[in-house]
């Protein structure tokens, strides 16, 4: 369980310090998402970058893993008008199109996301530490 998760939260890792990177060298994309009611769409958009690529490096690292972990739950949590903006206005990626019922779908994925930062940033549970031993 414990290489499972391992490598679980290193894709993660990866996985948001390259959407983080994204926000600054296109954040064209990005801007677009950003609701009209929100101040500063460019300046949310590379502070969000930075919060990604923060709590990605901060899930490889022990010491704050459980702190980057709720980080990017926070982030997660922040950015959900932003998602539900571009589904609700059809907004579309700069050269993609997304049917628009996909915008919709991938709204509950951001609960996963959710879980997936929880459970990665946590510590192990006696049950998983038992499950390893039994398997070693």
């Amino acid at each position: 369980m414990n290489a499972h998760k391992a490598k679980l939260r290193i894709l993660l890792a990866v996985s948001m310090i390259g959407i983080g990177l994204m926000h600054f060298f296109a954040p064209e994309g990005f801007v677009r998402i950003v609701p009209e009611w929100l101040p500063a769409p460019l300046t949310l958009v590379l502070v969000s970058g930075l919060f990604e690529i923060a709590g990605g490096v901060g899930l490889l690292v022990p010491k704050v893993r459980r702190a980057a972990g709720l980080g990017l739950i926070a982030l997660y949590l922040a950015v959900f008008p932003a998602n539900i903006h571009m589904a609700a206005a059809d907004v579309q990626p700069p050269g993609f199109h997304i049917p628009e019922i996909l915008l919709w779908v991938r709204l509950p994925f951001q609960a996963l996301f959710i879980v997936w930062a929880w459970w990665c940033s946590r510590e192990s549970t006696t049950h998983e530490k038992a499950l390893v031993s039994t398997q070693n």
